[in-house]
């Protein structure tokens, strides 16, 4: 009798959760972002966002939730309730969090269910438009000459700009003054002033100024040259020899989100990718939407712990930590 129990209670469980994922999506879905709007990731969200929403016949709105180095965002999915409607996309950061926090209240690999990568995007190193150096030998032998001089912006600690600064410096045995903004949109605005002088950060972001000829462009940080920027070399072609960084992007739901809307919305991911708007934008930005075996819950969770394995030596032998 108390079997014949149980498997009734099984049954009715899962006869819920198959007419739950069937259902859904009933309402809107929030795609949280952990930098401020109009920066690289939210310029991501919002172009997959859209598609998305026409996929899943609901609006998919993105929020973005700011701060302590792209760390509120995913606490704050980690604790919402795993019921489908609220997902977080994430970078790098993702990896560097547990080397640089020591109090971080997530766990990245086991504190969620992994979706899925949806792109790769190259970063470029860039100066204010007025800065002597008109290419990057002319900026390294200037460095050399004026390292303390020269102001390093970032997106803020933890983020991939400032993984790229601190290689940039170490790579050329230099120390230079850091600035870090609250997301990157600030810091883009600052070269563009004239505030800073120097910026590494995505080509979502940095390709309208580039075009616009608002920033010099020094390079790009793959080991090879980029569609979008063809004519611009690799920091590892002028010298900077095995100098790669670039930015993937990950989405995440809470832990406990029932596995046939994991399921429902892999799905919509790998059709939204695919779709030529989203193509073109990112194009356009020069990302690269990533082949289909990586937008998979368990690809994805493999490849963030590789990550993750890749990132903790490296910070802890630079001394990078904030807590």
């Amino acid at each position: 009798m108390k079997f014949f129990k149980l498997s009734v209670a099984t049954l009715a469980l899962a006869a819920a959760t198959n007419s739950f994922a069937q259902d859904y999506p009933k309402h809107a879905i929030t795609l949280v972002v952990p930098y401020t709007a109009g920066g690289p990731t939210d310029v991501v969200a919002r172009s997959l966002g859209a598609e998305l929403g026409k996929i899943l016949n609901q609006p998919v709105v993105v929020e973005n939730k700011t701060g302590a180095g792209g760390t509120i965002a995913p606490t704050y999915v980690s604790t919402s309730k795993p019921d489908g409607y609220t997902f977080l996309i994430h970078h790098n950061g993702m990896a560097t969090a547990t080397a640089l926090y020591d109090n971080l209240k997530y766990d990245p690999v086991n504190g969620f269910e992994h979706v899925g990568e949806v792109v790769d995007v190259p970063m470029t190193l860039l100066g204010r438009s007025d800065l002597e150096p008109n290419t990057f030998a002319e900026f390294v032998e200037y460095a050399k000459q004026n390292a303390d001089k020269i102001n390093l912006a970032n997106a803020g600690i933890g983020a991939v700009s400032q993984l790229c600064g601190s290689m940039l410096q170490h790579a050329l045995g230099l120390e230079f003054t850091t600035v870090p903004y609250q997301g990157a949109g600030p810091a883009m605005s600052a070269l563009i002033a004239k505030q800073v002088d120097v910026l590494c950060d995505q080509t979502t972001g940095t390709i309208p100024q580039i075009e616009g000829k608002t920033v010099k462009l020094y390079g790009v940080t793959t080991l090879n040259r980029i569609q979008k920027l063809p004519n611009a070399p690799t920091l590892d072609e002028q010298g900077l020899k095995g100098f790669e960084v670039k930015v993937w992007h990950g989405i995440y739901a809470p832990k406990g989100t029932p596995k046939e809307v994991i399921t429902t919305f892999n799905s919509a991911l790998k059709q939204a990718v695919k779709t030529e708007a989203f193509q073109n934008k990112m194009a356009e930005l020069g990302a690269e939407v990533v082949s289909e075996d990586r937008i998979s819950p368990e690809s994805h969770k493999a490849w963030l712990e590789k990550e993750i394995a890749k990132w903790t030596p490296v910070l802890k032998a630079a001394g990078m930590k904030v807590n």
